[in-house]
């Protein structure tokens, strides 16, 4: 039987937009719009000291996050940035690996900030030279563990399609989903982390792509009765964040057998990984996840420092982590996780030459 055609990373590219936002600024103007309403707020803001994150990026200004916005004007400042933003990320990887627009023969959309229909890949159409048979295939609702599993089905479809190109786009524009009259612990903590970005990559099966990292085994793995560990609250103002206090406690404690049963499956443990790209959601997850994998306190070097500089990206911070991996010349079999609302785990096998 001949053996199945494995999908190759065949270039991987980001985009930010153009505001940035100091964590010592977003901390001060925090005060300002919360210690009138919250009369513990002073309690919280070491939040913003011990997210270890120094500034994040913003597709409006600072000034915007003291003002109450209609769903309608977050939803249109949404659809402008995000499509701009995938526009440039694609750009970006289309230069890289040397293609055109109309090389593309999938277009997947990663996002769950926003509400798009038309979808998003189809706005970024009317951007780039895509061919009008391209197939497009949107994604919502996956939150953070969107980013690994993008890339879990750009390369089923790759594999399916072994003569095409897949181009996985995934944005996500947290900041405006703040509420200002929101008082709620979640919405405080969100100001201390969420930030804005995209990224792309294409993935083929195609030989002359061969030299690329590699994609292997993905599984997903969701936990049951675990719906109100992460996700959005749709209110008439806007989306609501949700998440639960106790995500470090389980990363700590359900993850590892999780991931042992993934490996298990493949022939596999954690001593045949030479690296992993982890999506940080704060700087306590990260923790737990180094704890997770029985690794030194502060071993995921490139998830602590995409975290430093961009905070969560929510699906596209796990793809920054692998820029940064592939940027450092990391080689041999890594572990790229995530986890998103469900609550789900999202594992992949990548293999970087």
């Amino acid at each position: 039987m001949p053996s199945k055609p494995l999908p190759h990373l065949v270039s991987l590219a980001s985009a930010v937009p153009r505001f940035d936002l100091e964590q010592d600024d977003v901390a001060n103007r925090a005060g300002e719009i919360f210690a009138p309403m919250v009369s513990d707020f002073q309690r919280l803001m070491p939040v913003y000291r011990n997210a270890e994150i120094e500034r994040r990026h913003s597709c409006v200004p600072i000034d915007w996050y003291a003002d109450s916005h209609s769903f309608a004007e977050r939803n249109g400042l949404f659809l402008d940035h995000a499509t701009a933003l995938l526009a440039e990320a694609a750009r970006k990887a289309l230069d890289q690996a040397g293609l055109k627009p109309s090389d593309i023969d999938t277009l997947i959309t990663v996002c769950s900030s926003g509400i798009a229909t038309p979808s998003l890949d189809a706005r970024v159409m009317q951007h780039l030279g895509f061919r009008s048979d391209v197939q497009r295939l949107p994604i919502f609702g996956l939150g953070c563990a969107g980013g690994v599993l993008g890339l879990t089905r750009a390369a089923a479809l790759a594999r399916a399609e072994p003569a095409s190109r897949v181009l996985l786009l995934a944005v996500e524009l947290c900041g405006l989903t703040f509420r200002q009259q929101d008082r709620s612990k979640s919405n405080i903590i969100a100001t201390a982390l969420f930030g804005d970005g995209a990224a792309a990559a294409i993935i083929s099966c195609r030989p002359e792509h061969s030299a690329g990292p590699a994609l292997g085994a993905a599984a997903e793995h969701t936990w049951p009765n675990s719906l109100g560990v992460m996700g959005w609250d749709v209110l008439d103002d806007g989306l609501k964040v949700v998440f639960s206090g106790n995500i470090p406690d389980l990363v700590r404690n359900d993850l590892r057998p999780v991931v042992d049963t993934f490996l298990s499956r493949q022939g596999l443990t954690l001593d045949d990984i030479a690296g992993y790209v982890c999506h940080p959601g704060g700087a306590k997850v990260l923790d737990a996840l180094e704890a997770c994998f029985e690794l030194p306190p502060r071993a995921m070097r490139e998830a602590r420092d995409v975290l430093r500089r961009h905070g969560n990206m929510s699906s596209v911070t796990v793809l920054f982590v692998l820029q940064e991996t592939l940027n450092s010349g990391a080689s041999g079999r890594h572990l790229l996780t995530a986890l998103g609302p469900g609550f789900t785990a999202a594992m992949l096998l990548m293999d970087l030459p």
